[in-house]
């Protein structure tokens, strides 16, 4: 999919087709056996329903006239049992099928999940987070009921229709008869609609889509919301993306609402057919007033069933939409993935890095590096400076297969991480992005994330290593005080902080830092280079910052610029030649 925005709408890759119902089949079927027993007790209890008609017709054409009090009774007795157990049958279930119909909801959440999990970068670079959210969320929440009640109630009103017209003709086939003369008008409708329904629910599923997306953007960003006042404005984009979702909604409603207006009015002709042919064309005693009256009733329950299917169809129609997202979620390729002959990277690496004839793009076109070729033996610092933009963390997310190569070869040790394993290469790095992202849980939780099996002394360790013991201790529950997500109850430099121990507890063959220092002050900064400088002793590490005095002491300094490497060397030797980067520290001062 292009580059999306909140208000642009999604464009569905590939129509929908059966393959996709079959699809969601797969789902269904895990779960064949409880679907089949609650179809089981459906039927029974449909059986049992339909029996009340006849019992009436028994009343009105023998019982009553007789004047036999028992009988009225005995009927009364069993049709109040025939109602009984189909109610209670009915509930159990209804039990089934909502457990049923949850675990499904569990299956499809894991598995886009998962799928989600293993997309790269640049699928989350070309679509707003919102409209993943929706996809997870909401659409599979609107699949889950056709998938379970969805199905087995259009199998059960089939079955419904098969149980109803088998008593409609042993009653009386001419009336009968007069009941399905409207199967054909209504089957007419059905089709005219089918492609409407499918387009009107589609453009909701958009402007949902849409709709969630913004709320999701304005819910991170609130506080440079309320910063510059746009409250106001945001709440007017707001309330257009909801009056056209509101709009789709209702136009979809009407032309679903119209099917329901159509089986009305043909059940209405129908009924008063049915009378007049019974009264007036055929009449007494040809057919009785029971069998006039037995026949009304099972034309109101012939014509429930498909009332039901109608809304079924409709149901139908509306998860098309949405599961056309989700499968074209689980189809978006994972372009950055094992080879097929994948092998793990050896754990005794030493660290040596070799980028040969590297060239990459974000679009196709537009190159961000080109031809850059440099070489890091084991243990150097690299510091990565330049003008932003220029490819600075390009060039370290290249060496963790963030993305993959346009041309050109990075190389570890000698092995091409392209055709090593994923997860062999990236147990090897600690890597601090430029977001200290904080995730919700104690601050232990988050410095565990980097080693899972990490020891309540390796995290202090660790957190002592960047100057983030002291302060920890000093709030109220210290390692295990409670974060709120993206951590705001700390300020920016301690975010890093935690950032940073829970990067190197990870005890990382390469480390690489994008501008980890940049949230801290500088007095925390020199405290912290100290123990840096013994933790990166015989590691690769690879450097981004735009503070230059975190970085003078480096083993190399590669500026970047016009898509690869105008300048290498050491502060010294740079500062010497009076080239960019010297132009760039006396920028700074």
């Amino acid at each position: 999919m292009a580059r999306n925005k909140f208000d642009v709408d999604e464009q569905l890759e590939t129509p929908f087709d059966f393959s996709h119902f079959k699809r969601a089949m797969v789902y269904v079927k895990r779960y064949k056996w409880r679907i089949i027993l609650a179809l089981l007790l459906s039927a029974i209890s449909s059986i049992v329903a339909l029996v009340g008609p006849l019992l009436t017709k028994e009343a009105v054409d023998t019982a009553i006239p007789k004047g036999d009090i028992p009988y009225i009774v005995i009927l009364s007795a069993v049709f109040l049992v025939s109602i009984v157990i189909s109610v209670v049958l009915g509930n159990i279930r209804q039990r089934i099928m909502t457990k049923a119909g949850q675990m499904m909801i569990y299956d499809i959440r894991k598995d886009l999940f998962a799928h989600l999990q293993e997309l790269p970068f640049q699928y989350y670079d070309d679509r707003p987070q919102g409209k993943i959210l929706v996809r997870v969320v909401n659409y599979v929440n609107n699949v889950s009921d056709m998938l379970t009640n969805g199905i087995i109630n259009f199998i059960l009103e089939i079955f419904n229709l098969i149980f109803i017209t088998i008593f409609m003709f042993s009653v009386d086939a001419r009336l009968a008869l007069v009941i399905f003369a409207g199967v054909p008008v209504f089957i007419g409708v059905m089709i005219i609609l089918k492609n409407r329904q499918r387009r009107a629910w589609q453009k909701v599923s958009n402007k949902n889509s849409n709709q969630t997306a913004y709320l999701a953007e304005s819910i991170n960003c609130i506080r440079v919301t309320q910063s510059f006042a746009r409250e106001n404005e945001n709440a007017g984009i707001f309330r257009r993306l909801s009056t056209a979702y509101r709009k789709a909604w209702m136009k979809a409603v009407t032309v679903n609402n119209f099917v329901s207006f159509s089986v009305d009015n043909i059940r209405a002709v129908v009924d008063s057919a049915l009378y007049f042919v019974g009264l007036l064309i055929i009449g007494y005693p040809a057919v009785s007033l029971g069998s006039i009256l037995a026949m009304s009733n099972y034309s109101s329950r012939f014509w429930q069933p498909i009332i039901n299917i109608a809304s079924l169809y409709n149901n139908f129609v509306n998860a098309v939409a949405y599961l056309e997202r989700i499968f074209e979620t689980m189809d978006e390729p994972v372009d950055v993935k094992d080879a097929e002959d994948a092998y793990e990277m050896p754990n005794d690496i030493k660290g040596e890095v070799e980028y040969r004839d590297v060239t990459f793009a974000y679009e196709e076109g537009k190159n961000i590096l080109e031809n850059v070729s440099f070489t890091v033996k084991p243990g150097e610092n690299i510091a990565l400076v330049g003008p932003t933009g220029a490819g600075k963390t390009t060039i370290v997310n290249l060496l963790s297969r963030f993305y993959d190569l346009t041309g050109g070869a990075v190389l570890i040790d000698g092995n091409d991480i392209s055709k090593v394993t994923l997860h062999s290469l990236r147990e090897k790095m600690g890597i601090m992005m430029q977001d200290s992202f904080i995730f919700s849980g104690t601050i232990e939780d988050n410095i565990r994330y980097g080693k899972l099996d990490a020891t309540e002394e390796e995290i202090r360790a660790a957190a002592k290593t960047v100057c983030a013991d002291d302060f920890i201790m000093g709030l109220e529950k210290g390692y295990k005080t409670e974060m709120t997500e993206g951590g705001t109850q700390l300020s920016g430099g301690q975010r890093q902080l935690i950032s940073f121990a829970r990067t190197l507890i990870s005890d990382p063959k390469i480390l690489i830092l994008d501008e980890a220092t940049s949230s801290i002050d500088a007095k925390t900064e020199k405290e912290l280079q100290k123990g840096l400088h013994e933790l990166l002793k015989g590691r690769t590490s690879f450097i981004i910052a735009h503070r230059l005095s975190t970085i003078k002491n480096c083993d190399k300094i590669m500026f970047i610029s016009n898509k690869g490497i105008t300048e290498a060397g050491t502060h010294e030797e740079l500062m010497a030649k009076k080239g960019d980067y010297y132009k760039l520290c006396m920028a700074q001062k």
